[in-house]
């Protein structure tokens, strides 16, 4: 009290201004003059100098007390505004996996089992004009107006507020309308502008933080026990904080207790079904939920939307099971409904009618059954084949006999087989008999009509479906070889022109026509196979030869190739020659001699005996050499020094011969025909020797005359490891091979070290197992010479 004293002195000496100001505005000033040194007595000596009233001496020293306790956080800013509860945080919630929602499941059962629904309230919506304030609430004033003024407070435990110059106000078991009323008249004592008839100062009472509760959750619930809540929470939120209704739980049975009486009873079904929530009250402190073990629970199965178990009240038939299930499926037999029941010592089958389903009682434990309309028809017919309009119809009073279907149908097609149509039918025990008709005596009237019956079938066959499919062969020197569709009266020429003309290399002097044979009367095999026909072309026209002659299904006609026709064959030749690069083959058989001639001859550099060719396999070459590989590796490595995977299997092979010889000696055996794709090549002189293989260290040595096999190898080392010394051989480069120490030594040769195979050495067990297999072997010759 000194120090409110000490502040409002400062009043007295800024009057002017002080009667302009709004009541916080005042209090700003007083704080800022606080520290002035007046003393209380002096203040109030100022203030009243002035003309402060003692109403408003009491109204600013109520707004300075609680600005004081503001610092401490009093103060209600917009903020910290947003309403909070002490209950139990999501973290704490009991959260069950929620089981699939199928036939064999409860309706409604995992409702309070989900993550994705919690029923949690809302803090943040208008608090309602029902709730009771309580210990814990947190009571915000706001007023303005004239005078402005901001205030916040828990209710005590004793359901008090205590406001600064005014004390305490009792709130507690109040709704917030009432609570804002009492307020209101509270603050009026400070603020009298409050109660006049126009007010210039305005009070708004709103609820903060929220108390927390307790509240009891028993029965069949996952988790049962005290849960704390917030002051807002409903039954369903207790219910999922408690992880929902166990598998003996009633989802129909939910009792609320307040102070020993029963004050709510819920049922979900009601939520679930009808979207009605009225039984989700809000909870109070000391509450209980109890759930109560289901009475009746039926299974229902079948064409049902929801075909799973539901729980029933006793005065609900099975008309109310079927809504509940959410009706009949599109296909469900309506007509009845066949439910087993559990009797005391065997179960009990009944049949349902429709026609009680809104009074038939069912019982705790029930299987009920929606069956399926049946999968067939009752008044179909159909037709299928050559008619314009294929498919089912009904069999009515427009559709009685079968030419009543036919004309349904829109007629037969142009080609439709009239004369012998199927008719499939029922028998009694539901077998398919069929009947051949006459359809077009039927539709001239010249046979009588047929009546139709239940589940009949017409089919009308397609006469070229009957037939074979009719084509032509064409083959040999024409653009588009190809099978065509036969066609009557057509000619060779019209065939030819289908399939886009002749070929440049095609014979006009020969084209060969085969048919066959056919006789289907003949009863002994024939040795003719077919016949041939030849003809001589001239533009397009048969000039030799029958020239009416005209095809038949399946003949084939082949257009030969002109013997005269010839397409280039290039070769080339490269290296030490005068005009290297392409020549085209002037004769089939041509010789090195004669294209080297055309090339203008060998160079001074050419080295002749290096001189080589590189064939292109043929398909058949090429073919053979796979096979030559495969029976290699089936046989195994071998005692051969190649490995067969170092081998060329690029296609081409180079062929070694003798220039020398070729050329002076045109038209010999080492002047060899060229063929299409060959590639020569005559190199210069290359005055080294290569030496590889199984030597120590593989490497090029310098031609010397002087030198043989066995002084090249010691020039690279000597022999290696595993080195075959007499499988040695050498390559030169005109291609050919020479085996032996002996061999000859050339510049640009390779001589080449095989490697002996690798054996499998055997480990201990197979040496003790060879030993025991010869010493048993030993010990029974010795025993038959004895």
């Amino acid at each position: 009290m000194r120090r409110f004293i000490l502040v409002t002195a400062a009043l007295f000496i800024v009057a002017a201004a002080f009667a302009q100001m709004s009541d916080q505005q005042l209090i700003e000033e007083l704080k800022r003059y606080s520290t002035s040194g007046l003393s209380q007595e002096q203040v109030l000596s100022e203030l009243a100098s002035k003309g402060v009233t003692r109403e408003q001496l009491e109204r600013i020293k109520a707004q300075y007390d609680a600005s004081k306790a503001a610092s401490s956080g009093s103060i209600a800013t917009p903020e910290n505004r947003v309403r909070e509860s002490a209950a139990t945080g999501p973290d704490q919630v009991v959260v069950v996996n929620a089981p699939t929602q199928g036939p064999g499941e409860v309706f409604g059962r995992t409702l309070f089992s989900s993550k994705n629904l919690t029923f949690q309230p809302s803090l943040n919506l208008p608090t309602p004009e029902n709730y009771q304030l309580g210990a814990g609430d947190e009571i915000i004033v706001d007023i303005w107006g004239n005078s402005e003024y901001n205030f916040r407070q828990r209710i005590s435990p004793d359901g008090n507020i205590h406001i600064p110059n005014i004390g305490p106000v009792f709130l507690n078991g109040l709704d917030i309308k009432e609570a804002s009323t009492k307020i209101r008249r509270a603050f009026s004592r400070i603020y009298s502008d409050l109660a006049a008839a126009s007010p210039k100062t305005y009070i708004k009472t709103s609820l903060g933080n929220i108390r927390s509760i307790q509240v009891n959750i028993m029965g069949e619930v996952t988790l049962p026990g005290t849960y704390t809540l917030s002051s807002f929470a409903t039954v369903f939120h207790a219910l999922y904080s408690a992880g929902g209704i166990n598998e003996i739980g009633s989802l129909r049975d939910i009792k609320v207790y307040r102070g020993g009486k029963i004050i709510a009873e819920t049922d979900v079904y009601d939520y679930l079904l009808r979207g009605d929530n009225s039984g989700d009250i809000i909870l109070k402190e000391g509450d209980l939920v109890r759930v109560e073990p289901y009475k009746k629970r039926v299974h229902l199965t079948g064409a049902v939307k929801r075909p799973m178990w539901y729980e029933l009240k006793d005065n609900e038939p099975l008309e109310t099971l079927i809504q509940y299930a959410g009706n009949f499926t599109s296909n469900a037999f309506k007509k009845n409904i066949r439910l087993t029941r559990k009797g005391d010592t065997e179960l009990k089958v009944y049949t349902i009618e429709s026609e009680i389903f809104d009074s038939f009682m069912l019982k705790d434990g029930d299987e009920v059954i929606a069956d399926q309309i049946l999968g067939r028809y009752e008044n179909r017919v159909s037709i299928s084949g050559s008619v314009f309009r294929p498919g089912d119809y009904a069999l009515d009073s427009s559709i009685k006999t079968l030419k009543d279907l036919v004309t349904k149908a829109e007629g037969p097609t142009e080609e439709a087989l009239l004369t012998r149509v199927l008719l499939y039918r029922e028998n009694a025990d539901l077998t398919t008999r069929v009947e051949s008709i006459d359809l077009e005596k039927l539709l001239n009237g010249t046979k009588p009509d047929i009546n139709l019956a239940k589940n009949d079938r017409l089919f009308v066959p397609n006469k070229n479906e009957l037939r074979d499919e009719l084509f032509i062969t064409l083959a040999g020197e024409v653009k588009r070889p190809d099978n065509y569709p036969f066609v009557h009266s057509m000619s060779i020429e019209d065939l030819i022109l289908q399939g886009g003309g002749l070929l440049e290399s095609a014979s006009r002097a020969r084209v060969d026509v085969s048919r066959r044979i056919k006789n289907p009367l003949s009863t002994e095999e024939s040795l003719v196979q077919s016949e041939v026909f030849s003809f001589t072309l001239h533009r397009g026209f048969i000039v030799n030869g029958d020239k009416n002659f005209t095809l038949r299904p399946y003949d084939i006609v082949i257009v030969r190739r002109s013997p005269g026709y010839e397409e280039q064959k290039n070769v080339s030749i490269n290296g030490e020659v005068l005009f290297g690069g392409t020549y085209t083959l002037v004769e089939k058989e041509e010789r090195i001699s004669s294209v080297i001639k055309r090339a203008g001859g060998l160079t001074t550099g050419a080295y002749i005996k290096g001189a080589r060719i590189t064939r292109i396999m043929t398909p058949d070459e090429y073919a053979q050499m796979q096979a030559t590989l495969k029976l290699t590796r089936d046989r195994g490595r071998g005692s051969d020094s190649i490995s067969v995977e170092s081998l060329n299997l690029s296609g081409v092979y180079q062929i070694g011969f003798d220039l020398a010889k070729a050329l002076s000696n045109p038209g010999g055996e080492d002047d060899l025909v060229l063929k299409a794709g060959d590639e020569l090549t005559i190199p210069g002189m290359n005055n080294v020797v290569k030496i590889s293989g199984a030597v120590m260290y593989p490497n090029a040595v310098a031609y010397s005359r002087d030198m043989n096999m066995s002084d090249y190898i010691k020039n690279a080392g000597g022999y290696g490891f595993r080195a075959r010394k007499n499988r040695a051989y050498v390559v030169y480069m005109n291609g050919k091979v020479s085996k032996g120490p002996s061999s000859r030594i050339e510049p640009g040769c390779e001589i080449i070290v095989p490697y002996k195979p690798e054996r499998d050495k055997m480990n201990t067990g197979e040496i003790l197992g060879v030993s025991t297999s010869i010493a048993s072997i030993a010990a029974l010759i010795m025993a038959i010479i004895k």
